[in-house]
């Protein structure tokens, strides 16, 4: 199996940081947020990993030449010309990675989110029912995924304004992880469009290929997303 670390994003919401630097090395306890994804991956056995690049491209590629990927096999998926947001990212990823054409599934996650999940557990529960896993959880927030009663994706609401897309039904916070198999890269390949999100992209297959939540057992996480959270995002990163 192969990965994607989304890494293109202008991170700022870690200004002054970011002004210097792309958000993938925002230093955490000793180690680039980039170095923490690439390091859990390498841990569960995927050491196939697609990096997107848009923001300060270049020193995001000289630190993983310079690391020697961390012990893995990374490669470039280069955006610098358009960000074209986490759906038009994975899928310029899969085409050049050729997956729509293998069948081959890819696990994606994003830079800045810190978790203790246990990734090998999540390929398994993949590998065991050859559904797209979407890693989610019970945490408060205002906008979740709706899932049906068999746990199947169905929706999309925000709480706090009321608004809903597709159909109600059992409310998880996304996680911005997931793996995804040949059905759903297939229809992510023929997307007309090169820049969307995953969100958008999901509510759009979901009564085409079929999506499952997957709640991991003493699930913690935490977005990386604020200036005012590397205290605490080093302290969290040190206790995984």
């Amino acid at each position: 199996m192969k990965a994607m670390i989304f890494a293109a994003g202008l991170g700022t919401r870690l200004k002054p940081l970011t002004d210097t630097m792309p958000k993938a090395l925002v230093p955490l306890a000793g180690k680039p947020l980039l170095q923490w994804q690439v390091e859990k991956l390498r841990d569960a056995g995927i050491t196939d990993i697609i990096v997107n690049v848009h923001h300060f491209p270049d020193m995001i590629i000289d630190t993983i030449r310079a690391n020697k990927g961390w012990g893995c096999n990374i490669v470039i998926s280069d955006e610098r010309d358009l960000l074209l947001d986490t759906g038009g990212g994975l899928k310029k990823a899969v085409t050049g990675y050729g997956l729509q054409v293998t069948g081959e599934p890819i696990l994606a996650c994003n830079v800045d989110i810190l978790s203790n999940i246990d990734l090998r557990a999540l390929v398994r529960a993949y590998e065991a029912t050859g559904v797209s896993q979407l890693v989610v959880s019970e945490r408060d927030t205002q906008r979740y995924l709706c899932f049906d009663e068999q746990d199947r994706l169905c929706g999309w609401t925000n709480i706090k304004t009321g608004e809903l897309k597709g159909k109600d039904g059992r409310h998880l916070a996304f996680s911005g992880c997931q793996i995804l198999g040949a059905d759903v890269l297939k229809q992510l390949n023929e997307m007309p469009q090169d820049k969307f999100s995953l969100i958008d992209f999901y509510l759009k297959v979901m009564d085409k290929v079929p999506l499952q939540a997957y709640v991991p057992t003493d699930y913690r996480m935490m977005d990386v997303g604020k200036i005012d959270q590397i205290e605490q995002a080093e302290a969290f990163a040190e206790s995984l």
